[in-house]
This record gives structure tokens, sequence and C-alpha cells, in this order.
């Protein structure tokens, strides 16, 4: 055993996963990879965002086909075993029940797991050299008995051993664009990874199957025919293999299960788990989840949002404040909740050079954060919709957007307080705000505004749109979090009088959804508060707040601000 070679850590990675209270069985995968191994010369590469159980799967690939261990003990009793058991024609005793044994811990395995050799590196030259140096140790301390040339290659090692032996090998590569991600990395050096990939695997007898993973599509970074030998599987628009990477729903089901049996306390529910992890889909439309946040809420018993905004995401943000006004209205579009059209093609942001629009929005979905379903991109849960919240309010460069978000914390204080004038204040701001969203003749812009000057609202509320209410649909609910907090419900009208938004919200009891919401938080209803925003040509506003007795105040063509008398439980009657 090396340290590459037919190594222990890919088995002791996986163990430690299947121990795991919270481990999803995903070994089925081998099924499909058995055909490939046969066939020998195969190449694929599975390319999904971060924290989709990429690793995982590499961690069991390896574990399972490599020489000098035993993994019987994990895949005997994992699905991989019980499908052919149960689906063998053959008696009892015949190994043909056993046939995946036929491949279990046969195979030379190269296993490297590209981060760690990049993290230990100052440069893409020590990187790739320190690789070379102990892929070509391993080779020549297990197969002694070949002749190799005194100053050959890892690579011209790999040769020498098929030809002399007929052994045939399984590479197994992780994570393999990380170190594109590294500083030190050039363009140049990118392209040097690139061929070193395409010279290992491409036209060579000894790889029975390659198995690659990693986050950017290596075919865009591949000039002409370099590396046209793997095919390469994305979330975006291919099924097969899509069922290993991410949670579905009967797997967050059978997991939020367990945590309920071993968590007398629980401070996380099933519905918490699919607003805040759900929200992606494969190509036929299956939800999945975010897998690793899942696990992480579940093992910590608490909500929130476990995705780290490092490099990567820093990166997205500067492309959205590159001064691309389409980007950045998308962008508050899709924080309104609302999806955005986008011809997505499988781009990643290895460099600043994304310009265009599509580039930008479909190198935010390569990475994760966005979602792509029926030619449309969007915000796919609220883990994600925190991390754009946040952007916007921290990124100046975003302009009108982050000006608007930044006076969220007083757009809610103000709305809370009954303080009618700053509300006016901030709205008229707005309004004088020279956008490409203040059209006011549309509303889903009118909507995407609307989150804006309200956006500070999620750090204590649960903001849903378009929420089933009472006898209709309301715009907009805010469902506080906290004990005692007030709570929110604003509707918007175009086109339409201010008294119309206001006669819906009592019409149509949309406070009965609300306050059954609030009770389950044991909060007292006196204590709530409802809010309606009409929008006319005229750009006319009134909000009604219940609870608090203000005179009707006039603010000429731009705002007029009434609140009314009424305490909620004889509202309710």
């Amino acid at each position: 055993m090396g340290y590459y070679l037919n190594s222990m850590q890919a088995l002791s990675l996986y163990k430690s996963e299947v121990d795991s209270p919270y481990f999803v069985d995903k070994s089925m995968l081998l099924k499909e990879l058995f055909p490939l191994v046969k066939a020998g010369n195969k190449h694929i590469c599975i390319t999904r965002p971060r924290r989709f159980g990429k690793s995982v799967m590499a961690a069991m690939v390896g574990a399972f086909f490599s020489k000098g261990i035993d993994s019987g003990s994990i895949f005997d009793s994992l699905k991989i075993a019980r499908y052919f058991k149960e689906n063998s024609k053959e008696p009892a005793e015949s190994d043909e029940r056993f046939v995946y044994r036929k491949y279990m811990n046969q195979y030379n395995v190269i296993y490297i797991n590209f981060i760690e050799a990049a993290n230990e590196s100052s440069s893409y030259q020590e990187f790739i050299s320190t690789i070379k140096e102990i892929l070509q140790e391993d080779l020549r301390d297990a197969f002694s008995e070949v002749r190799f040339r005194k100053k050959g290659t890892a690579i011209q090692d790999l040769r020498m051993i098929y030809e002399q032996t007929k052994s045939r090998f399984i590479l197994v590569f992780d994570e393999w664009d990380c170190i594109f991600h590294k500083p030190y990395t050039t363009y140049e050096d990118r392209k040097s990874f690139i061929s070193w990939l395409a010279v290992m695997t491409k036209d060579t007898g000894y790889v029975a199957l390659s198995y690659m993973t990693g986050v950017l599509p290596v075919a865009k970074y591949s000039s002409g025919s370099t590396i046209n030998n793997f095919q390469e599987y994305t979330m975006a628009t291919d099924d097969l293999y899509s069922e290993y990477f991410g949670f579905t729903e009967a797997e967050v089901d059978d997991l939020y299960q367990r945590y309920a049996e071993r968590t007398p306390n629980r401070n996380v529910s099933r519905e918490d788990l699919k607003d805040w992890y759900d929200g992606y889909h494969t190509p036929s439309t299956e939800q999945m989840y975010n897998p690793r946040s899942v696990v992480e809420a579940l093992t910590r018993n608490r909500i929130r949002s476990y995705w780290t905004a490092t490099g990567t995401y820093g990166e997205i943000s500067t492309y959205i404040a590159n001064d691309r006004a389409d980007v950045k209205k998308d962008v508050a579009l899709m924080v309104a909740g609302e999806p955005v059209l986008a011809d997505v093609e499988e781009f990643a942001a290895t460099s600043m050079n994304l310009t265009t629009r599509n580039e930008i929005l479909s190198a935010m979905v390569v990475y994760g954060f966005l979602n792509y379903e029926d030619g449309k991109v969007h915000i796919p849960n609220r883990e994600l919709m925190d991390e754009f919240a946040k952007t916007i309010r921290e990124k100046k460069s975003l302009g009108y957007i982050n000006r608007l978000a930044v006076e969220s914390d007083r757009m809610l204080k103000a709305t809370l307080k009954g303080d009618s004038r700053t509300v006016e204040e901030i709205l008229s701001d707005a309004h004088n705000t020279e956008t490409p969203l203040l059209d006011y003749n549309d509303e889903t812009e009118l909507t995407a505004i609307v989150n804006l000057v309200y956006l500070a609202a999620r750090d204590s509320y649960y903001v849903e749109r378009e929420d089933k209410a009472g006898k209709g649909y309301v715009d907009f609910i805010f469902y506080p979090e906290r004990a005692g907090d007030d709570g929110i419900i604003l509707e918007l009208k175009v086109d339409d009088t201010p008294d119309s938004a206001i006669a819906q919200i009592k019409d149509r009891e949309y406070m009965l959804k609300f306050c059954g919401r609030m009770a389950e938080k044991n909060v007292i209803p006196d204590g709530f508060c409802w809010s309606g925003l009409g929008m006319t040509k005229r750009k006319k506003i009134t909000i009604v707040r219940l609870k608090y007795c203000i005179e009707k105040i006039s603010y000429g063509s731009v705002c007029e601000f009434r609140y009314l008398v009424r305490s909620a439980r004889p509202f309710l009657q």
C-alpha cells in the first residue's frame, strides 16, 4: 500500500461516513460503474457544486475497488450487496449472488484528492511535482519486478507496468479543479495541468476506469481535443448519476426520522429542512437537498446557513457588481423570489473574464448559488437567499440595490413603530433613484423593490410570497421568528387603488393564516399587526397597520399613509 496507490485513505474516509448517524447509502452508484470497468478505458467526470457529496462518492469508489485492503465489512451490509443478493436467480450458495465481489478489492487504485496537495503547496510547480514524485515512488515500490526506465516519468512507469504485467488501474481523481482557485495558479499552469490529465488518461491501455469529480466542467478548459475522452455529467444538464449526489425527499424523510428518535429537544422541523436546504433540481425535475447542510443542521440541532462564503462567492459577487445593469436587475428580481430567463452554459469562474450576462449566471449555477430549471435560474433556498442578502447589504458597488438594502433596517424599524415619516422618506428615495426596477408598471418589479427595502426583515422574519392565506394568496407575509414580535402582511396593487389592497386583506381574511402560524409559536394574537401596500400609476402608496392610531397624513403626489386603530382579536371575530 502506498500514499496514492491502494492506500487506506479512501477506506478510512468512507468508513467514517458509514458510521455516521446520518449516513445515506448511495452505494448503488457502483453498479453503474461495473460495466465501465469491465469494458476498460472508460473516463467519466461528475461535476457538482460544493457540498454535494462528491468526495464521499470518490472515497467510496476508491475503498470498494482498491487492492490491498478488505472493505467487505463495509459493503456487505450496504444496498449494493442487498441488490445482488435479492435479484440473483442463482442458488443461495452460488458466488453469482455476490457478483459485486468480483470487483471488490480487485484493482490497483490510484486515489488522489487534489485539495491536499494544493493546500500544501505554494506554487503550481510544487503541487504537480509532489504528486508526480509520490506516485512514482508508490508504483516502483509496488511493482519492483518491473524493469523501469531509470529516468522515466510516473506515466511512463504506468505504461511499463501494463506492458509487463497486464495490470490495469482505476484512477480516482477528486476535486480535479481545486488548483484553479489557488492564487498562485496562472493561465499557463491551468493549461499544463489539463495537459497532464490528458496524457495520464487518454489512449492508455492501463486505465480500466477514470473517475473524476470537481465543480468546474473539464470540457470548458480543454482546447480542441486535448481532453475529450471524458464523458461529463453535470447537475444542470444530465440525469445520469444525479440520484447519487444530493439528498432526495425520501432520503431526508428517513434522516429526519432518525433525528427525531435520537434528539429529545428538537429545534429543527422537517419543514425547516425543506425551506432552508431544498430547491435544487435535476433535469428530470426531481428535487434535491444540499446534503452537507442537512447533515450539519441535524447534527447540531440548529437551522442556519452552513454555506461557507469563501473565495468562490467573493468572485461571484464581484461579477454581479461589474457594472452590468442587467445582472444587477436579475439579482434583485431573484432576491424577490422571481426566476429569470437565462441561457445556461457550463461556464465557470476561474478568472475575471466572464463578462456577458449568461456567462455570469451560468457560473453561479455551476457553483450551486443558483438553480437552473426550465430555462430559468433562481435562488434555490433560504440558505442561499441569506448569502445573497448578505452580499447585497455589504457590496456598495451594487449601487442602488445596495442603497435600498442598507435602508432596510430603518424601513423595518419604522414600519413596526408606526413611523410614517421615515417610511415615506425611504420610499420617496427609492422613487427618486434612477433604477431599471422602478417602472411601477410591473408588479414583479414592484415586488423586487419591496424585497430590497425590507431585506433586513429576513434576519428576524420568515418571509413568504404568494402564500395561501384565508380566501386567497397574500403577496407578502412576514412571520416573526422571535416570540412577541409583530407580523406584517403586504398586499401589492398595480393600476388599482390603495383602498382596494386594504380591503382585500380584510375581505379575504389573510390574517387567519397569519394567526395560525403565530399560534404555533405561542404568541398572543393581540400584538399582531398587518400592513397593506397599494400602488397606482401616480405612485401613490398607502400602508395600513393595525394597532396604531395616527391621523391621515398626505405627502402630495408621492405617498400617503393611513393608520387605523383596531385590535387583532375583534378584527378576527
